[in-house]
């Protein structure tokens, strides 16, 4: 055994794969379903799961997982296994970066966020996850207040901002499109593999 393993949310999968790649790293990744954001009380028993069957063929485990909404289910989980993740909260504030994403919040606390990944699967996870294909009446409920989509961009693809401007019309909020990269994701996940 020599490889390291990644354990990583399936949302972050492309990018860590990419960020894999650029590095040169001698690491395999093994993904967590992106479905459980919707029922984050079951991220540390999955990720737990992970973590057992990595430590049968490597020797180095990392988590790429923010806490996403387990109230430090996961960092309990985490301790206990002896098992460190990359730093942050979510994957908002690892693309826009601590100080910015906290600068973001302050500026305008009704915001909706999406990332790539987010846009790519807006129709699986937002509208048929949060049921909005069977009750469209939700919308409002769930998005009264919100005022604005913020589309954190990983990459520059035209047809994922057209996209961003359909989700905003869909739910009713104005687009703000930041072009990010990998931002905090890559700087701490190198911290973490060297």
């Amino acid at each position: 055994m020599s490889k390291t393993a990644l354990i990583v949310c399936g949302a972050l999968a492309r990018e860590v794969i990419a960020i894999k790649e650029k590095h040169g790293w001698d690491a395999d990744l093994l993904g967590v379903s992106s479905q459980l954001h919707n029922r984050p009380e079951k991220i540390g028993t999955a990720v737990q799961k992970r973590i057992h069957e990595a430590r049968e063929t490597h020797d180095r485990v990392i988590i790429v997982y923010g806490d996403c909404g387990t109230g430090g289910r996961l960092d309990a989980v985490l301790a206990a296994e002896g098992v460190e993740r990359i730093s942050g909260p979510h994957c908002y504030e690892m693309y826009a970066g601590g100080p910015e994403f906290a600068t973001l919040m302050a500026e305008e606390p009704g915001t909706y966020f999406l990332t790539d990944y987010l846009l790519r699967s807006f129709e699986s996870l937002v509208i048929k996850g949060m049921g909005l294909d069977r009750y469209p009446q939700l919308r409002e409920t769930y998005f009264h207040n919100y005022t604005r989509l913020l589309y954190l961009a990983q990459t520059d693809n035209a047809a994922l901002r057209e996209k961003a401007q359909w989700a905003a019309d869909y739910l009713g909020l104005r687009l703000e499109i930041r072009q990010t990269g990998y931002g905090a994701l890559e700087s701490r996940l190198v911290a973490l593999m060297e």
